[in-house]
């Protein structure tokens, strides 16, 4: 395993604003006039006093939802719960992952193309109720119930936060330092979950949580928080950046059949809100809020039946962080 150490921290990052041409399909502009419609909207978990950060999967003919349990947004240590659910109405808990001395937070599913589950978990160590180290975790499940212990990937202070795999191979951003300390961004790839091996940084200023995804002419595509859209060609060592203009914290997006792009996340403004944005390799707007507020955000997305079904947490109601699932006619 390779891990790229840091140690220029402070450096001025060289920003690229993109010029894209758009192939057929996904990659041409946003329907201007797209107007989603909320189908249903439903708490679905609240049994911690916060449940946060979720994703969600469609595996086996069932659906699988992961999420952070804790006491609060952040400096305790939390749990990753994994519930299930055969037509996303009734759920049930099926693993609780947990590390003694760890906060494991911001679990992302995925399938590893052998089949398996794979769980990727960030792995924080609080000294006194303060932030004080991390490093990413993986774990393994073959039925979604049984799980191999969390396993420690890359080095100390890496944040590897969402793995998407492509014709058998894994690809990730990881992120490094903390706070105000000017942050850097490494693209990874991976053949079996556990080693990574460094493809090139990501040098776009603040770089930080990273939603990569491909079109079928193998283009990588990211969202990236802050406020970024970038695109590469094989061997993705070579990025364009836009600068999309507004702030997305939590940013996911998928692709459909169609060749549209839709993204979601944290929508800053005077009350934040989880929203569903439409976007491009060079635009990105908001056109549906979800019933959201408070501390809210870190959605799942699937599309599934005609619909778009998104986990994502919210505070609104009550002021309790919970886990929510709406489904979106798109």
């Amino acid at each position: 395993m390779r891990s790229h150490t840091l140690n220029r921290v402070g450096r001025l990052l060289p920003l690229l604003v993109a010029t894209v041409a758009w192939a057929p399909g996904a990659l041409h502009g946003a329907d201007p006039k797209a107007s989603p419609t909320l189908v249903s909207v439903k708490r679905i978990w609240d049994k911690a006093p916060h449940c946060a950060f979720t994703d969600l999967l469609r595996w086996k003919k069932k659906w699988l939802c992961c999420f952070r349990e804790a006491t609060g947004h952040g400096g305790d240590n939390g749990t990753v719960r994994v519930i299930t659910s055969p037509d996303g109405v009734s759920w049930n808990s099926l693993a609780v992952l947990k590390q003694p001395g760890i906060d494991l937070r911001d679990p992302k599913l995925s399938i590893h193309p052998d089949g398996r589950l794979m769980l990727l978990m960030g792995g924080i160590v609080n000294l006194n109720g303060k932030y004080h180290t991390r490093s990413p975790r993986v774990a393994f499940s073959h039925d979604g119930h049984t799980w191999s212990p969390p396993a420690t990937v890359l080095a100390e202070d890496h944040w590897l936060w969402r793995v998407t795999w492509h014709k058998r191979t894994g690809w990730a951003v990881s992120k490094l330092n903390e706070g105000r300390k000017p942050r850097r961004g490494f693209l990874y790839k991976t053949r079996d979950g556990i080693k990574y091996e460094y493809v090139t940084e990501m040098e776009t200023e603040g770089i930080s949580e990273t939603t990569l995804r491909f079109l079928p002419d193998d283009t990588m595509v990211a969202l990236i928080r802050p406020r970024w859209i970038g695109l590469s060609k094989p061997p993705y060592r070579k990025w364009s950046y836009t600068n999309i203009g507004q702030p997305i914290g939590g940013p996911n997006f998928l692709i459909t059949p169609q060749g549209t792009m839709w993204a979601a996340g944290r929508k800053y403004g005077q009350a934040a809100k989880t929203s569903l944005a439409t976007m491009t390799g060079t635009t990105f707007q908001h056109v549906l809020e979800l019933p959201s507020g408070g501390d809210t955000s870190y959605p799942g997305m699937v599309l599934h039946d005609g619909l778009l079904w998104m986990s994502y947490y919210s505070s609104h109601e009550g002021g309790k962080t919970s886990i929510f699932l709406a489904k979106i006619k798109l």
